[in-house]
C-alpha cells in the first residue's frame, strides 16, 4: 500500500510538473559536456567497477532538462564483456524542487541494447533543494518499470533516500550525504543504511583561465559492510 501511494504522488507530481507551460524571453538551450575520471565507480553504497571514465551530456531549456551519462571501465580495457553503463534522464526543476525519470542500463560491453523489459531500469526522483540559506537537499527515488522485480517475477519498487548538504572549509567544498533503502529491493533485503560519505573537493589552478576540480570520497556502506575511498577529477 504504501509503495502505491507512493508511485501515486511520484506519478501525480511529474504530471503536474509537465503541464506547466515555461515562456521566459531569456531561455534558451544550453548544451553541456563534461566528464569524471574516478579512481572506483561507487553507486549508492554498492561498488560497480574499478578505474572508469564518465562522461555526460546534457541539454537545458528553461527548467527542462535531458541527459546522457556513461560509464566504462577501464580497469578492464581488453575484456570484450567488461562494465558499460549508459543512463538517460529527463527532468524539470525549478525553485529548487526538481522531478526527473531515469533509464538505467548496465548490461556490460557486447549486451544487447534493446532488452527493456529485463535489463533497464526506470526510475522516478523527486527533489527539492533548499537552497544556500539552508544548505540541505532531499531526494527520494523509485524504480517503477524494466529489470526492477524480484525472485518471483514481481515488480520491487526498489527506492532509495538521500540526505546531504554542503559548506566550505579552508578553500575546500565538503559535501557529506546519507542514503538509506527504506525496504527491500536491489539495495537490501529490507530497511538499510546503505552509504555515510563525505566529499571534499579542491579547484586545482592550472592556468589562469582553467582550473580543474579535484576530490576525494570516502564512503561507508554499513548495509554492505564496506569502505571505499574514491579519487576523481571533473573535466
Amino acid at each position: 500500500m504504501k509503495r502505491q501511494t507512493l508511485m501515486r504522488v511520484m506519478i501525480s507530481a511529474f504530471s503536474l510538473m509537465a503541464s506547466v507551460s515555461v515562456v521566459a524571453q531569456e531561455s534558451k538551450v544550453e548544451i553541456v559536456p563534461a566528464a569524471d575520471i574516478v579512481s572506483s565507480y561507487v553507486w549508492r553504497g554498492m561498488y560497480q567497477t574499478g578505474f572508469s571514465i564518465q562522461p555526460a551530456l546534457t541539454m537545458t531549456y528553461g527548467g527542462f532538462s535531458l541527459g546522457a551519462w556513461g560509464s566504462t571501465d577501464l580497469s578492464n580495457a581488453g575484456d570484450e564483456t567488461r562494465s558499460k553503463e549508459f543512463d538517460l534522464t529527463v527532468g524539470y526543476g525549478t525553485s529548487g524542487f526538481g522531478i526527473s525519470v531515469t533509464d538505467y542500463w548496465w548490461s556490460g560491453e557486447g549486451a544487447r541494447y534493446g532488452r527493456y523489459a529485463t535489463d533497464h531500469y526506470f526510475e522516478g526522483t523527486v527533489s527539492y533543494d533548499f537552497g544556500e540559506k539552508c544548505p540541505l537537499n532531499l531526494a527520494w527515488h523509485t524504480m517503477f518499470a524494466g529489470g526492477d522485480k524480484d525472485e518471483d517475477g514481481d515488480r520491487q519498487y526498489s527506492s532509495y533516500a538521500e540526505l546531504g548538504t554542503h559548506f566550505n572549509l579552508m578553500g575546500v567544498e565538503i559535501s557529506p550525504g546519507i542514503g538509506i533503502s527504506p525496504w527491500k529491493g536491489l539495495y537490501s533485503d529490507g530497511f538499510g543504511l546503505n552509504e555515510i560519505s563525505v566529499k571534499a573537493t579542491k579547484q586545482i589552478k592550472i592556468s589562469d583561465s582553467f582550473s580543474l576540480p579535484l576530490y576525494a570520497k570516502v564512503i561507508a556502506a554499513p548495509e554492505h559492510d564496506n569502505v571505499f575511498l574514491v579519487l576523481g577529477a571533473t573535466l
